[in-house]
């Protein structure tokens, strides 16, 4: 599949695509879609950024064009990737309005959700937890579900959302179409899809050990103190926005105000805020209001922010494959980006680990920014003065 033009489909379809400015499907697309139309069932491994939406949302879109009495259900492991799904859908469905989509998630009132509901639905995107409130509610019924979607399923297992799972597997049909999608395949999501799907297609695109090849990456050793001064030197030298991973709410709260000090028009998110502060947030670094967010790996899937030109790993992931999803927030749509990570002697052990992922010799990422020892590391001081 070389285009979008080779499917047939839908001409409100073909429209939006091209609306979008869709021209060469992505390796995921390509080999997704015509299984997806198909009806066959898919078990796919791609890397972040690789057009995974688009990939189960056209053929998703196609089927209901065809037959808008079915239901779909998308399931997603975070409140923002929902948000970013559902904005796809909502894009391919510019030139046909009669196909609702409804976003269903925690961390906001129900009501929106009830009565967005009441209006009917076509398309679900929802986090798990949600959907199991509004399913204990009766206030949403999947039984004309067709298909499926699990979206960064392994994900959704790190954040222990099983249980939730197995609740909402009790409301779907047997007869239905399922389609998983996953960054990683340890044992067990191969466990979950062995009970959900029939007979899967299976595809790879990329292995997760591939960062993608637009990306600069670099190591700086410190000591754990002189973690701040590194990260103001670092924004002070470079250009352009720039996204910092902390390890936990508490750190990234610190490490936001100790740059807000330095005069830093910084964001924040985390499990811990509230959706809405979420959102502005992420509206602030989308729209350039602020240059710099830090985040917990909440922010490491699921946000697709193209003008991206920093990650900076504050603590290292404590999952290896974090890594690849965190530094995959830059070098998106084609650009270059780069990717730094500051190493305490306490995370060595984590740094190991991740480059036996990459699979890449002991110091093999480490560029021209990159510094020896921790103490040839030493932070340098800041050169602004704190904001009065």
């Amino acid at each position: 599949m070389n285009s979008f033009q080779e499917l047939n489909l839908p001409k409100s379809l073909d429209r939006a695509i091209a609306g979008m400015n869709f021209t060469t499907p992505t390796p995921i697309q390509a080999q997704s879609i015509p299984v997806a139309l198909s009806g066959r069932d898919i078990l796919a491994c791609a890397q972040t950024g690789s057009g995974k939406t688009a990939a189960f949302a056209i053929p998703i879109l196609s089927k209901l064009l065809e037959k808008p009495d079915q239901t779909m259900l998308i399931l997603v492991p975070t409140r923002e990737l929902s948000t970013q799904v559902t904005d796809v859908f909502r894009q391919l469905c510019f030139h046909a309005p009669s196909l609702r989509v409804v976003s269903l998630i925690g961390g906001v009132s129900m009501q929106p959700q009830l009565r967005a509901l009441s209006k009917g639905y076509h398309v679900i995107v929802a986090t798990p937890g949600r959907l199991v409130d509004h399913l204990e509610r009766k206030s949403v019924s999947l039984q004309k579900l067709s298909m499926l979607v699990l979206d960064e399923a392994d994900r959704m297992l790190d954040m222990g959302f099983a249980p939730q799972l197995k609740q909402i597997f009790r409301f779907l049909p047997k007869e239905r179409q399922t389609l998983l999608f996953s960054a990683t395949l340890p044992a067990h999501i191969q466990e979950l899809a062995n009970t959900l799907l029939k007979n899967p297609a299976r595809i790879s695109i990329g292995a997760i050990s591939s960062a993608v090849p637009t990306i600069q990456q670099s190591t700086k050793h410190v000591i754990q103190t002189e973690k701040n001064g590194a990260i103001l030197d670092e924004i002070n030298t470079r250009q352009g926005s720039i996204l910092i991973f902390g390890r936990t709410q508490r750190r990234v709260d610190r490490l936001a105000k100790y740059l807000a000090s330095y005069g830093v028009d910084t964001g924040r998110i985390h499990g811990g805020r509230t959706q809405g502060q979420r959102n502005r947030a992420l509206d602030d670094f989308r729209t350039e209001k602020t240059r710099v967010l830090v985040a917990t790996d909440i922010a490491a899937r699921g946000i697709d922010i193209d003008h991206v030109a920093h990650v900076i790993n504050y603590d290292l992931p404590q999952v290896a494959e974090d890594y690849v999803h965190r530094i995959g927030r830059t070098a998106r749509a084609g650009r270059k980006g780069e990717a730094l990570s500051l190493i305490s002697a306490e995370e060595k052990p984590l740094w190991k680990e991740i480059e036996k992922l990459l699979k890449s010799k002991p110091g093999a990422s480490s560029q021209k920014r990159a510094m020896g020892t921790e103490a040839q590391g030493k932070a340098a001081r800041p050169r602004i003065q704190p904001a009065q």
